[in-house]
């Protein structure tokens, strides 16, 4: 499983607790589209993850800015993730990123507001954020690889999957 966070706001820990702890803990991998906020938080992400592909975010702190990329792309299973904290294009830019890198998928943060937006060339995937939901619902992504694809669901902090989406994968 593959597990997407973003935008924890957070100083002093990962403030992960219920389903989404968990799920980093099973994941084989997690992406977190930035916004940790300190080093501190990615420290302690790191040690309940197996893997961690983080991005900074603009709200990330000189240190964060140091470890870790402003974008990346994550091969997960044979498909390709394209990840970035925003894009000041929207989902434009947020698509073209994902076209320029040939992903499957794009992982975005920033909004704080969970969502699946398969309406353009690239689905785009935000989250949201399961430690400060600013007004949204608190979310996490999870995602797994099928025949035909990733199938993926936004889950509370609780477990509830609120929203199922699935995104083909291209062959190479």
């Amino acid at each position: 499983m593959l597990v997407i966070l973003s935008d924890t706001h957070a100083t002093d820990g990962h403030r992960l607790r219920g389903r989404t702890l968990d799920a980093v803990r099973e994941a084989d991998a997690v992406i977190h589209a930035g916004d940790f906020y300190r080093e501190a938080v990615l420290d302690d992400l790191q040690r309940e993850a197996s893997t961690l592909y983080g991005v900074t975010g603009n709200n990330d702190d000189a240190a964060l800015r140091e470890r870790l990329p402003r974008d990346r792309v994550v091969g997960y299973e044979g498909a390709t993730v394209a990840v970035r904290h925003r894009s000041r294009s929207g989902a434009t830019g947020l698509v073209m990123f994902g076209r320029e890198r040939d992903a499957d998928l794009v992982v975005f943060g920033h909004s704080h507001r969970p969502e699946f937006d398969d309406s353009g060339d690239v689905p785009l995937l935000n989250p949201g954020s399961y430690a400060q939901p600013r007004g949204n619902r608190p979310a996490h992504g999870e995602v797994t690889r099928t025949d035909e694809g990733l199938a993926g669901e936004l889950v509370t902090p609780d477990g509830e999957a609120f929203e199922r989406f699935s995104v083909p994968v291209r062959s190479p």
